[in-house]
């Protein structure tokens, strides 16, 4: 029997909830809880409130759902803050 096709929806983290879950308000109006991936988890991907997700959901419960993808802000500039040394320029003793 095949697997069941998941949703995905965009949406904007709104608040941040114990057990690594999350308020998330998608773009089309709806409010769900969602939990954190594993690949996530795995690789320390930090979610903070206001953050743009991808989640993917059960077509048979559209209340909760899984983050899987946290979109990278256009507002953060690649530049380091200054003062700050570049880095990999620490001096070895």
């Amino acid at each position: 029997m095949a697997k069941e096709e998941l949703i995905q929806f965009e949406g904007l983290v709104t608040e941040i909830l114990p057990d690594a879950r999350y308020r998330v308000q998608l773009d089309a109006g709806h409010e769900i809880v969602a939990y954190t991936a594993g690949k996530m988890k795995k690789n320390r991907i930090k979610t903070l409130a206001g953050d743009r997700v991808t989640i993917e959901m059960s077509p048979y419960d559209l209340e909760k759902g899984r983050l899987i993808f946290r979109h990278k802000d256009e507002r953060a500039s690649s530049a380091p803050p200054r003062g700050t040394p570049p880095r990999g320029q620490f001096r070895r003793r």
